[in-house]
């Protein structure tokens, strides 16, 4: 959904209105005022939801900083404990 599904509503509100505000024929059976009005609500509630999943994909996951505990040992044979952290 994201960003796409925003292009795709944004581009159903904008049918909308033209059919509400902008056509002045009527269809035989059906008016394009109320279908107008439809695709505006419709396309706005998929441009709150696109909107939704967007910012939630955007945001990380966890924390970026990442450490470590290991055993080293130098070329004399000593060993040490490191703690390493990584930003």
């Amino acid at each position: 959904m994201g960003l796409t599904g925003m292009v795709f509503s944004t581009i159903a509100i904008a049918a909308g209105a033209v059919m509400y505000w902008a056509v002045t024929t009527q269809g035989h059976g059906f008016r394009l005022s109320t279908v107008g009005v439809i695709l505006m609500v419709v396309g706005a509630v998929g441009l709150v939801a696109s909107t939704i999943v967007f910012g939630m994909s955007r945001r990380p996951t966890g924390s970026r900083n990442r450490t470590y505990d290991k055993q080293v040992t130098d070329p004399q044979g000593r060993t040490a404990e490191v703690h390493e952290e990584l930003h």
